[in-house]
């Protein structure tokens, strides 16, 4: 008995079904492979955000408290009314990158080298004045194209404090509490802005703790807060100065970290020997963070680089 001929219009259906069904699973095959914008690429760790604070980032208890209820209550909220702006201030190395680092690392899989996460440098990306029209323009295409394809992009400015009058103010509304902008949401968005301004005012308000013998873990947020307002409305050479970013409330919450002690150096130095796998070698820890605190001149309490030049000043001494 011969078998029964199949009908090319079935054949036909039968393969654009086929089709239809690959296509359909295409993007949950593809983001097997590749970074999505989807939970399994991007998910909010508070258990490891909250260790990775407490164990990596050094003297910075107030800096770390702040961060882990502003992140945590941002992410845990599935309708925010606007992006969470965070601005961190102060000296070099005190660990403001290292903070912005430990923050990608636990909400996207692939942590700095993700996609989703933007880091921009005044040097890098806005070199000359003379072409601030352009880098308004071009900062705001990146943004704007970036956030529709994944609301949850995060957005890094180093160096605030020497970036060019104004052009902070071209993404302004972006950091606003608007539902929509031109058909686009960035309220699950992440701006954190780096500035060194306001080192100094903390340092002189840690200083006069420093004297009266007052505990550095007793220092809270509200002691730091009056000196840093001022240094950045009055500082002329801040990005800040020309904008409204902190007058209209649009910055979430103001972030100081405190200059590092010599035991602070001393973990820093540490932590990066076991990260070559070296066993730490204490004396010469220990010399290399006496010979790194050395300001103020008289007083030599605090390293007024921090752990910044560490990983170079260690091969010196070991």
């Amino acid at each position: 008995m011969m078998a029964e001929a199949l009908d090319p219009a079935s054949i036909s259906l039968g393969i654009g079904a086929a089709v239809t069904g690959f296509l359909a699973r295409f993007p949950d095959v593809l983001c097997n492979y590749q970074e999505c914008c989807r939970p399994e690429w991007i998910s909010y760790n508070k258990t490891g955000l909250e260790s990775d604070l407490q164990s990596k980032l050094f003297g910075q208890h107030v800096a770390s408290r702040v961060i882990l209820k502003a992140v945590t209550d941002f992410m845990n909220n599935e309708n925010p009314k606007k992006p969470l702006v965070l601005s961190l201030h102060g000296w070099s190395g005190t660990g403001k990158n290292f903070v912005s680092q430990i923050i990608a690392e636990n909400i996207y899989q692939r942590g700095m080298k993700s996609r989703f996460v933007h880091l921009f440098s005044n040097t890098i990306h806005f070199p000359h004045e003379a072409e601030l029209k352009l880098y308004k323009s071009q900062l705001q295409q990146w943004i704007k194209g970036n956030v529709s394809a994944c609301p949850r992009s995060m957005f890094i400015f180093d160096v605030m404090d020497k970036m060019h009058p104004g052009l902070i103010d071209s993404i302004k509304p972006y950091l606003d509490v608007h539902e929509t902008l031109n058909g686009v949401s960035y309220r699950k968005a992440i701006f954190i802005f780096l500035s060194n301004a306001g080192g100094k005012e903390i340092m002189e308000v840690m200083l006069d703790f420093w004297k009266i013998g007052w505990d550095r873990e007793k220092i809270e947020l509200r002691h730091l807060k009056k000196a840093l307002a001022l240094t950045i409305f009055n500082n002329k050479n801040s990005g800040f100065w020309h904008t409204s970013l902190i007058d209209e409330n649009l910055v979430d919450f103001i972030v100081p970290f405190l200059p590092l002690e010599l035991k602070h150096v001393v973990q820093c130095g540490r932590a990066d020997m076991i990260s070559r796998g070296l066993k730490p070698n204490e004396e010469a820890l220990e010399q290399m963070a006496r010979d790194m605190t050395d300001f103020p001149h008289d007083e030599r309490v605090f390293a007024e680089r921090g752990c910044k030049v560490i990983s170079s000043r260690l091969n010196y001494y070991i």
